[in-house]
């Protein structure tokens, strides 16, 4: 039974819900409220729930005064007769209706709200993040970024049950003790309202404090958690320069930098507790003072010292609760501020509202007088005024020293980045006016730089392509001469060939390994137009020359644009365009731009093994 009614509350939310505006907005409470609006029912009924369990609590310490009223003027034996009635509505509070108020909060707390809104703000920040540009992620760390969205989903979910657990309770609480103490002597207001006044000026100044010092130490933390996972992401480069002493330095100055933001965080905390202990000390003191001296006057019943006493012990009692709380929940604001900073930021690649999916019929591939650089408003354009058009079926190979722009012009049909001028068609519909989506569904890329998921191999094969058969993934790695390298896999978990995880970046596998799983996956894809950035960089001339056939088989039929430092690779393409700062200075078969006696010949001549010795071009 139990367990039915905490999976009903476990299942009131989905975590991997998606709203209906999908950008989160900007501003901190514009921002809290776009989540937990989503939530809006559980927490309103927190709300009166927390209000009940409130003034339930309130009324303690008037029970208490009643009890000792009773006592004070009832004779033994008669307690029961005449005060039944009164006793049983105490009962009745303290045994049902604050139980049951706190029992119903607990289950919408814990398992309403806590674990589905904390991954809800999580997943739909990924969501959005994982949409941004490409230049997004390049001027950041991936650790940074991480560590924004997953401490986003608690700082918010903390914040706001903190602020109706405390704030809101501690409101309720007050409002009733100060209508008791009122009715008992309108003296007994005065030390209250006093300490009511210095507490608020104590909470007006500290926590702002604490937010503005939580967020930078949140930045800090970023900072820090960046530069930890950089190092683990990158330790080979690390191991083989062996620059321990170096990398010692550069994490642990970001160690130092939290630390020091972390003191100051702390400072704050000391100052404020120190003041509080001082202000509390005043309350109990004064209140109990003034209900004795009523008492001692006569003006006051014992009832009403029993009343008041233990209303001032639990203000104080929970002025540190409050605080406590209270800057937690501040220090949850900072937190919040800090990740939406990131988080919130719109997207800057977007679909076009009319945008639709692309079908690539002949496959033509055409750049119009397109120009760019990455650095908008400096002189000198990687692309510049660049028209090409790869008719549909056509290969062609590119060709240039490192900086040409060759690598650029492919992120651009890919639409990582927008033209700035001209634009990029694909049988004649702007790559603008599709859907990101279908347009890299059209396009099978295999880079020099070759990122494998941390995933199963078969995971990373069918990444392109996940309704694809066994089969046929078992045919594309036969075809790419990796199969027999898969099948020889395993990991620390015992997984096996297909099933073994490959590590972050495929790290468990050789260079030359990744590459022919990045080559599977793209004849596993079969898109329609086919890009090759230096496909066959990480192999030896022994295996490329294995899988070669099958790359030509890949290409048949196929739009392609192969990219190769190395000649003899893309000798044999239907046309070679030379390129040199973003321009086209030859094109021609391989023969004719041999023949011309240009800049294509030149660069054939400086091969070394193959291979082009590029600092020799000028």
């Amino acid at each position: 039974m139990f367990n039915r009614v905490v999976n009903y509350f476990d299942n009131l939310y989905s975590p991997i819900a998606l709203a209906k505006d999908r950008q989160p907005p900007m501003g901190l409470k514009a921002f809290v409220l776009y989540f937990v609006g989503q939530f809006r029912g559980a927490f309103i009924l927190r709300f009166i729930l927390v209000s009940i369990g409130s003034v339930a609590d309130a009324l303690m310490p008037v029970f208490v005064g009643l009890v000792v009223g009773m006592l004070a003027t009832t004779n033994p034996g008669e307690i029961f007769d005449q005060h039944g009635q009164t006793l049983l509505w105490m009962v009745f509070v303290v045994v049902l209706v604050r139980p049951t108020a706190f029992l119903l909060d607990t289950l919408i707390r814990n398992h309403g709200i806590v674990p589905n809104l904390v991954d809800l703000i999580r997943w739909q920040s990924h969501w959005h993040v994982i949409r941004q540009s490409w230049t997004f992620f390049q001027n950041d760390f991936a650790g940074r970024i991480a560590n924004k969205i997953i401490q986003a989903g608690e700082a918010v979910e903390i914040g706001v049950n903190l602020t109706i657990d405390a704030a809101w309770y501690a409101l309720v609480f007050v409002v009733v003790a100060i209508v008791v103490l009122a009715q008992l002597d309108p003296v007994l207001l005065v030390p209250i309202g006093v300490w009511l006044l210095l507490y608020a000026i104590l909470f007006t100044i500290t926590m702002p404090l604490i937010a503005r010092y939580s967020e930078t130490l949140s930045e800090a933390k970023s900072v820090m958690t960046g530069r930890i996972v950089d190092s683990y992401t990158n330790i080979q480069t690390l191991k083989t320069f062996a620059t321990g002493g170096h990398e010692d330095k550069y994490v642990s100055d970001s160690v130092m930098d939290h630390v020091i933001e972390f003191r100051k965080l702390m400072r704050v905390f000391t100052y404020m507790w120190s003041i509080l202990f001082l202000l509390n000390a005043g309350l109990v003191v004064s209140v109990t003072w003034l209900a004795l001296t009523g008492w001692n006057q006569g003006m006051l019943s014992a009832a009403a010292v029993a009343t008041a006493i233990p209303f001032a012990l639990q203000i104080m009692n929970m002025s540190g609760w409050i605080l406590e709380i209270g800057s937690n929940i501040f220090r949850q604001v900072g937190t919040t501020k800090d990740s939406m900073d990131t988080i919130a930021q719109p997207l800057t690649m977007l679909d076009a509202p009319e945008a639709r999916p692309l079908a690539v019929t002949a496959g033509e591939l055409a750049y119009d007088r397109v120009s760019f650089n990455y650095w908008r408003g400096k002189q000198g354009s990687v692309i510049d005024d660049f028209s090409l058009t790869v008719r549909g079926g056509e290969k062609i190979g590119l060709v240039g020293r490192s900086g040409s722009g060759k690598s650029t012009l492919v992120n651009l049909a890919l639409r990582m980045f927008d033209v700035q001028d001209g634009a990029i068609r694909i049988d004649g519909h702007d790559v603008r006016g599709v859907t990101q989506e279908s347009l890299r569904a059209a396009i099978g890329l295999v880079s020099q730089d070759t990122s494998l998921l941390h995933r199963s191999v078969r995971e990373n094969l069918k990444y392109g392509r996940h309704d694809a058969t066994d089969e046929e993934m078992f045919r594309a790695a036969e075809q790419a001469n990796v199969h027999d390298v898969i099948m020889g896999l395993s990991d620390p978990q015992g997984r096996k060939g297909y099933d073994a995880h490959v590590g972050e970046r495929g790290v468990k596998l050789s260079g030359g390994q990744r590459q022919r799983v990045a080559i599977a996956r793209v004849l596993l894809k079969n898109a329609p137009i086919l890009v090759l950035d230096e496909a066959t960089s990480a192999l030896d001339s022994e295996v490329e020359a294995a899988i070669q056939e099958q790359l030509t088989r890949l290409m048949q039929g196929k739009t392609v644009i192969a990219i190769a430092h190395r000649l003899s690779t893309i000798a044999a393409m239907d046309r070679l365009v030379v390129l040199e700062k973003g321009r086209i200075v030859e094109e021609g078969t391989h023969a004719q731009l041999l023949a011309s006696g240009g800049h294509y010949a030149m660069l054939w001549e400086r091969q070394s093994g193959g291979f082009l010795d590029l600092e020799a071009i000028h």
